[in-house]
């Protein structure tokens, strides 16, 4: 009975709390991407985009979803041995030998710092024991992340029929990557030094070592037919912010342009705090703070309602709270008779996290 209990406190946690809408192309806002995305690491809002959601080649920003996989497994600290595939990988490389032995902490180094392709094969294949099962694994976590133009066949990014995703795809796994401690320490680190090695891997991506100060991670890519990619994350004043484009030939600056762009005209809004509230001689409770990125004129236009659900002891929900900009929805958010037990709570987020890896909040 328990069990089931927790299935259904679990599901109404994942499917009904946040629902955010997505937004619309600035028309003043040029970029030279052919896909493009900004969007608010924390609750998901698409501030900006331009044909964000079309499917295309994505070069080595593949590798993000590499890293969290690896970095999920829990087997950082565990030796990986090299094998001859791994070596002769096509691409670009951190020149690893067969037999070698090193860290899958490295591994994860060499792969979003040098973009290291053999990096990527060795990590798969100590991973997922093979490429094809990395693959499935990759294929999984898009599933779940909810990155439905997307589809991976390597975990590297050479082009491939079935290999794409899309700018809107690529910027909900790396909000969801930049939740974990890990990834953000290896996404924002300017350079690294293996065991295995007596000379530091520099980071690539420009943006966080060269031309772009609130940049705090990201991850690079280029083939002939996918162009250059980039994704990369930027914080100031508390609100980070996502930014993606794929075949950009100036990402460098459409990236910084977004950033004050997005920066200059929204600021991170608390909708709702998480605890027990009071209305109409009623008590309910709110399950967590839901913040949003709003422009000036959206603050001024926002508006709140509450509707209470038909009375049923069955149910844990009191009602649903929905939040608009004038008349254009902009979130719902599942309002809970009373807070449920903490161990229930615990036990559920556990639950969800060692079945999938993602977690819900």
């Amino acid at each position: 009975m328990r069990m089931i209990v927790t299935l259904s406190l679990l599901m109404t946690m994942l499917l009904l709390t946040f629902s955010p809408i997505k937004g619309q192309a600035n028309p003043n806002l040029g970029v030279s991407a052919e896909h493009a995305v900004l969007m608010d690491s924390e609750s998901g809002r698409v501030l900006f985009e331009k044909d964000a959601y079309d499917s295309s080649l994505i070069a080595s920003t593949t590798k993000i979803m590499t890293a969290i996989i690896a970095i999920e497994s829990g087997k950082l600290d565990e030796k990986v041995e090299v094998s001859g595939q791994a070596v002769r990988t096509e691409g670009s490389s951190i020149y690893l030998t067969e037999d070698e032995k090193i860290p899958l902490r490295d591994l994860v180094y060499g792969l979003m710092l040098r973009s290291g392709n053999d990096s990527a094969v060795a990590i798969a294949e100590h991973v997922g024991g093979s490429v094809e099962g990395f693959t499935h694994l990759m294929n999984e976590k898009a599933q779940w992340l909810g990155m439905q133009s997307s589809h991976f066949e390597n975990p590297h990014g050479l082009d491939g029929e079935t290999h794409f995703s899309s700018a809107y795809d690529l910027g909900l796994l790396m909000a969801y990557a930049m939740k974990d401690e890990t990834f953000r320490e290896v996404t924002g680190s300017e350079k690294y030094l293996s065991e295995n090695r007596d000379y530091a891997w520099m980071n690539k991506n420009k943006l966080l070592t060269k031309y772009y100060e609130p940049t705090n991670g990201g991850k690079t890519g280029f083939t002939k037919k996918a162009g250059r990619t980039l994704v990369s994350s930027a914080e100031r004043d508390g609100m980070e912010l996502i930014a993606v484009t794929l075949n950009a030939p100036d990402d460098w600056n459409d990236h910084q342009r977004m950033y004050e762009w997005g920066f200059e005209h929204f600021e991170t809004v608390q909708l709702q705090k998480q605890g027990v509230m009071e209305a109409n001689g009623q008590s309910y409770y709110i399950p967590r703070d839901v913040s949003m990125p709003l422009s000036l004129l959206e603050k001024e236009q926002l508006e709140a309602h509450f509707y209470r659900y038909p009375v049923d002891d069955s149910s844990h929900l009191a009602g649903v709270a929905h939040y608009s900009i004038g008349d254009t929805p902009l979130l719902k958010t599942h309002v809970w008779k009373e807070r449920p037990e903490q161990g229930l709570i615990e036990e559920s987020l556990n639950f969800m996290k060692q079945l999938t890896g993602v977690s819900i909040w």
